[in-house]
């Protein structure tokens, strides 16, 4: 089975890197073109456009920023959607919004081509060794089709539900990851406002009811001040835009997620947009004229 892929920045390159190492056939694609040598030197096949990459593929992974982009890697004039043979399917690995997913799937299901939009969870980390989170959309038999794909870069792989599920299941881990970021930053600056050793503190709470996959993560990062992004300020702004954007449609207030993102905002306006989604905290920090940092020994 070959493979096309399209998207190889932060996440999308380890992604297919890994496919070739499970020893997948795969083409692949991105305006970087020092990504695609990377991937050209460890096996895989370039191709020009998305169109080239659909015509020499019978499945298609897209792993791109936004729904502007993955509108246009699709559907636009030298999209997939030309090149794509009947009964090949596109695998939309970014984050976009449930409306764009089932957009592009009805437009794809009209030329007799399947779409899951199956976005991911767990950071450029997690894409390094494979261990990604997944959450699909779409047609339940093309699902099963390419679960065993999904399974060399993902571990937990789980279908939701129909076109449109996979996104909105993203969004609610979007607002779940980053108001939790935010909790615990805002605590984490009382704490170190207070004057307590964090580290100490981290150690006393991890094993309670506010221990999380959250604090365990950013909590060491950030008392060292290391903002290396393995979730940029900018791609999560993106994601909680797309959550707004999804509320307004569905008539709904998400008054937390709407402040995150209001910090995102800042975060961006003041030249942090690369940093790490761990990188909320200097938010806070600046309101409390503070940072967290471990303790001197």
């Amino acid at each position: 089975m070959r493979i096309g892929f399209i998207g190889l920045g932060i996440m999308g390159k380890p992604m297919a890197a890994n496919l070739l190492k499970k020893g997948y056939s795969i083409i692949v694609n991105d305006l970087n073109r020092s990504a695609v040598e990377e991937l050209k030197a460890l096996g895989a096949d370039t191709g020009d456009t998305p169109k080239q990459v659909a015509i020499e593929s019978d499945i298609i992974i897209t792993m791109l920023p936004n729904n502007a982009i993955v509108k246009s890697v699709i559907l636009g004039e030298e999209g997939i959607i030309h090149g794509a043979k009947e009964g090949s399917i596109v695998v939309d690995m970014s984050s976009i919004s449930p409306v764009a997913a089932t957009e592009i799937a009805e437009a794809l299901k009209k030329q007799g081509i399947e779409m899951l939009d199956a976005p991911v969870s767990g950071g450029e980390p997690k894409a390094i060794d494979g261990t990604l989170s997944v959450m699909a959309g779409g047609n339940e038999n093309a699902f099963n089709q390419v679960k065993p794909i999904l399974g060399c870069m993902g571990k937990d792989i789980t279908w939701v539900g129909p076109s449109g599920s996979g996104a909105t299941a993203k969004l609610a881990n979007q607002i779940m990851v980053n108001v939790n970021i935010a909790a615990m930053s805002e605590a984490l600056v009382l704490a170190a406002k207070a004057g307590i050793d964090i580290e100490k503190m981290y150690h006393a709470i991890r094993g309670g009811l506010a221990g999380s996959a959250v604090l365990d993560a950013k909590l060491p990062m950030i008392i060292e001040r290391n903002f290396k992004a393995g979730g940029r300020v900018d791609i999560n702004l993106k994601d909680l835009t797309n959550v707004m954007e999804t509320a307004d449609a569905y008539e709904m207030s998400l008054p937390l997620t709407e402040h995150v993102k209001h910090i995102f905002e800042s975060l961006k306006n003041e030249g942090k947009q690369a940093d790490d989604h761990g990188g909320i905290v200097q938010y806070y920090e600046k309101l409390a004229g503070i940072e967290v940092r471990k303790a001197q020994q």
